[in-house]
């Protein structure tokens, strides 16, 4: 995980937005968000972030690991009831201005906080935290990178498994076999396998569908390294294709090729999009083309920023994207090729080492 070094920036520059905010304290309950704020991995925790303290809120099961992974917070471990704890910490603490994540919690979750949490406001945090996420330091890139080459390394075992009556379920179960044996955590997302018709399925999970002579295969999957995610695809051929798969497929390398060039810092995610979507449009296809270019990938797999037709974030350097144009033909098949890239001035910095060249197995 990440230094105690970066949790401590991270914390000050959120009691930096608290400031701002006029906040006393935030209160964070998502998990990839008290994971980038304080290297804890469990399922359940409440972090409790003030000006001068740093509180994580946790039951019997992670205490212990709690104490470990969150060594720049004071680990309590409430029994009981968990309102009665925070109302404590929040006494003790003076806190009457209470930053909470508002696109996060459920109403009834925030309507329980406002009966049941002893403040004067609860005041939105607006997604603040998921603002500092959207930059990558230079440790969870390293982090990300590893996730990449697992996925890497795994498309290149999978490519001597795929053949002529293996189903698409069980090359998911190979690539994910694959991915768990060498350091992943697992998959990222449920794994794609799209194979002949269904590979004008974009989101295609795999199914009992068996692979035969002239199928495209989509497989777009991932893995989690570190609490860090990978997000690749390719589409590769299963014995010689149809002429207008080939055609296909040699737009969408085109188009995924520019979209990657054109990804620089300055550039919106709209502006991005338009780059590979007008290629795609231009030879005929932009019907085809149903889907947004690429997104954030992170702690969370899909996150901010968007690279799509409603994309208004500017990129800035050390943002981490993916660039995945594709075209579905229904009835005939599909073809995407996805990479992921770190923004860097001029010249993005591309992740994913696996081949594009059309392969035919």
């Amino acid at each position: 995980m990440v230094s105690k070094k970066q949790i401590e920036r991270r914390i000050r520059e959120l009691r930096s937005i608290l400031s701002q905010k006029g906040m006393d304290a935030a209160l964070i309950t998502k998990r990839e968000n008290y994971i980038y704020m304080s290297n804890f991995t469990g399922t359940f925790a409440n972090l409790l972030i003030t000006h001068d303290k740093a509180i994580l809120v946790t039951d019997f099961r992670y205490t212990e690991q709690a104490k470990e992974q969150a060594q720049l917070y004071d680990v309590v471990q409430y029994q009981g009831n968990l309102n009665v704890t925070l109302n404590d910490l929040l006494t003790s603490n003076n806190v009457k201005v209470l930053g909470f994540e508002d696109d996060y919690l459920t109403f009834k979750a925030y309507d329980d906080l406002s009966k049941k949490l002893n403040v004067d406001k609860l005041v939105p945090l607006e997604g603040a935290i998921e603002l500092l996420r959207l930059i990558k330091d230079s440790a969870e890139i390293e982090l990300i990178k590893e996730a990449v080459r697992v996925a890497d390394e795994a498309f290149s075992h999978v490519l001597k498994f795929i053949k002529p009556g293996v189903t698409e379920s069980e090359i998911a179960a190979e690539i994910e076999y694959y991915l768990k044996k060498n350091g992943a955590r697992g998959p990222s997302f449920d794994t794609i396998v799209a194979s002949g018709w269904r590979a004008s399925l974009p989101h295609g999970v795999a199914s009992d569908k068996v692979v035969e002579l002239g199928d495209a295969v989509t497989m777009d999957f991932g893995a989690i390294y570190n609490e860090y995610c990978s997000d690749m695809t390719r589409t590769v051929f299963v014995g010689k294709p149809k002429e207008e798969l080939k055609k296909i497929y040699n737009i969408v390398l085109e188009a995924q090729q520019a979209g990657i060039f054109g990804a620089v810092s300055g550039l919106t995610g709209r502006e991005i999009d338009k780059i590979a979507r007008d290629i795609i449009s231009d030879a005929g296809y932009g019907e085809n083309f149903g889907h947004s270019l690429g997104h954030g990938v992170g702690i969370e797999i899909h996150e901010d920023p968007r690279l799509s037709q409603q994309g208004t974030v500017k990129m800035r350097n050390g943002m981490v994207v993916t660039i995945e144009p594709g075209i579905y033909v229904s009835g005939l098949g599909g073809v995407r090729i996805e990479d992921m890239i770190v923004i860097n001035d001029g010249k993005p910095m591309v992740l994913t080492s696996s081949k594009k060249d059309m392969i035919i197995l």
